[in-house]
């Protein structure tokens, strides 16, 4: 399907990679990792010929088509969302007028018209527009969305419509560029079933380990200019990875000590007329030798103990009798809620139920219409969420920042967790007021961890944080000795964290007290939430 043979391709006078080389068959789940920066998303782009490489092939079977979801959406003008998952006013139009210019041409058999009359005929299908609900359904749209205007929505709402877009052609190739970004829990949950059975191939890049770990069979790792490969799921390629570390680690060593024998023969012997000859032979061993390099040690996830919060009282803080609405539609209405000292508790339900609501009810920060919200003893609050990014001093850098937020922490140890979460060397002196949202909010999520509260409320801290960050921050926050309530879509993160689901729906909430796997074993919610949940 996919073939990749000794491509090489450097980007501002640095080399990505050299002599890489991979392939993809029909039907395979292959996963795309490597540092940021590695080379991923430009490896995508030679695939999908929008750039060319400076050596090497890259060739793709004639009948193959190919889907791309990138990260971020692509502009829409007065589409509805059905339009845009159909694709009744964007993709349909556009292939229709490619296919007229290749046949004006006469270039009926090339690859390029095979590909676009097959992407015309999926959506030019009778049964299109009801695989497209059925997709919109599954990705967290409500029926009354379908028909309005896509530019209304939010980004991350207008990629799940190109999403299902995608899904409905079914292309034999779908390259996905971190497709869980945008998703709910359900709405994530929902994908990760449906492409456990789709009938094509799939290669994507994802900072989510347990997606991952679900879907794909195959991990090609960007490391040292090389593209490695893998067989098994995420945790299998770690587990791989090291113990090829370990190998080739223990081979150099070897042969340096096998080096250094051989040369203190020769320094020894080299002037000693009876053993001259001896000594230059080993001298021509050592210079035969193909020389192993020493290996890179493996990136590991950054080990930062967050510093003991003070103490609160055995009750964090409790909602009594809560009524909020937003004008006339009724979030809660009677609302009860107590969050224990030490709970670890993650909301979970549909899209729009109020799990970020219920999170700025409990955080201060939005007014209810009537209730009470008490505090617990002593308890020090901290918000977390991805927008808000007011509380940055704009005078500061990055590194002044971390530094006021915790005066007690050295400046090495401000640097080092700076740059666990993607900060790097240069980076931590620009001022906070021109980094970007992504970079604001890890910057906000840094001051959590140096100078924490004792009831913390994070709503989606995975956001912009690549894997090995992720992994940085479950294992601070499972040593947090606080109080942790989180809304999160990554699933490894949750069962890592959680010890408690509040299933959030209807303008209810219900405890659980157990860890998420507890909570789908007891209620079997995504399949109530979500309706059938396979391929086709």
């Amino acid at each position: 399907m996919l073939t990749i043979r000794d491509l090489k391709k450097s980007v501002g006078g640095r080399t990505l990679f050299e002599n890489a080389s991979l392939q993809i068959n029909y039907g395979e789940r292959v996963a795309l990792v490597g540092p940021n920066g590695a080379g991923k998303s430009t490896l995508f782009s030679l695939i999908l010929k929008r750039d060319v490489p400076d050596a090497g092939t890259i060739e793709r079977d004639e009948w193959t088509t190919v889907g791309f979801l990138p990260q971020e959406a692509e502009a829409v003008g007065d589409e509805t969302v059905l339009d845009v998952a159909t694709g009744r006013h964007g993709e349909l139009p556009r292939l229709e007028r490619r296919l007229h210019e290749l046949e004006a041409a006469g270039d009926v058999s090339c690859a390029e018209y095979l590909e676009a009359h097959a992407k015309h005929d999926a959506l030019n299908d009778p049964e299109a527009e009801a695989r497209a609900k059925k997709m919109l359904r599954g990705l967290g749209y409500r029926e009354g969305d379908f028909l309005r205007p896509a530019k209304e929505m939010s980004g991350g709402w207008i990629m799940r419509a190109h999403l299902a877009r995608l899904l409905v052609m079914e292309p034999d190739l779908l390259l996905l560029d971190e497709p869980t970004n945008h998703l709910d829990l359900l709405s994530l949950l929902w994908l990760q079933r449906y492409l456990k059975n789709y009938p094509g191939a799939l290669l994507m890049i994802s900072h989510d380990r347990g997606f991952m770990d679900e879907i794909v069979g195959q991990v090609h790792e960007i490391s040292e200019r090389k593209v490695i490969a893998y067989t098994g799921n995420y945790t299998a390629f770690l587990e791989q990875r090291e113990a090829n570390y370990e190998r080739q680690l223990a081979a150099y060593k070897n042969q340096q000590k096998e080096i250094q024998a051989l040369q203190e023969f020769v320094d020894r012997f080299r002037s000693v007329t009876s053993k001259a000859s001896q000594a230059m032979s080993k001298l021509k061993q050592i210079e035969r030798m193909e020389l192993i390099e020493k290996p890179l040690p493996p990136r590991k996830p950054f080990r930062f103990q967050i510093p003991p919060p003070p103490r609160g009282g055995q009750r964090a803080i409790t909602l009594t009798g809560i009524h909020m609405a937003y004008g006339t539609h009724p979030v809660y209405a009677g609302l009860d809620l107590t969050i224990e000292r030490g709970e670890r508790t993650v909301l979970v339900g549909p899209n729009g139920a109020g799990k970020s609501t219920l999170l700025k009810i409990l955080a201060g920060v939005v007014e209810f219409q009537q209730g009470e919200r008490v505090p617990g003893h002593n308890a020090k609050i901290g918000y977390f969420s991805q927008h808000r990014t007011a509380t940055l001093n704009p005078n500061h850098t990055v590194l002044e920042e971390v530094m006021s937020s915790a005066p007690a922490l050295r400046e090495d140890e401000a640097r080092a967790v700076l740059g666990s979460f993607l900060f790097r060397k240069e980076e931590i002196y620009k001022p906070t007021s021109v980094l970007s949202g992504g970079e604001k909010s890890r910057l906000n999520l840094i001051k959590f961890l140096v100078d924490p509260p004792n009831l913390l409320l994070m709503d989606e801290p995975t956001t912009h944080l690549d894997i090995h960050s992720v992994e940085s921050l479950t294992l601070a926050l499972e040593r947090y000795e606080g109080t942790l309530v989180f809304i999160s879509h990554d699933v490894h993160f949750i069962r890592k964290l959680a010890t408690k689901v509040l299933h959030v729906s209807g303008g209810q909430v219900r405890p659980y007290a157990g860890g998420y796997d507890y909570f789908l074993e007891k209620t079997g919610a995504l399949d109530d939430e979500r309706g059938a949940l396979t391929a086709g």
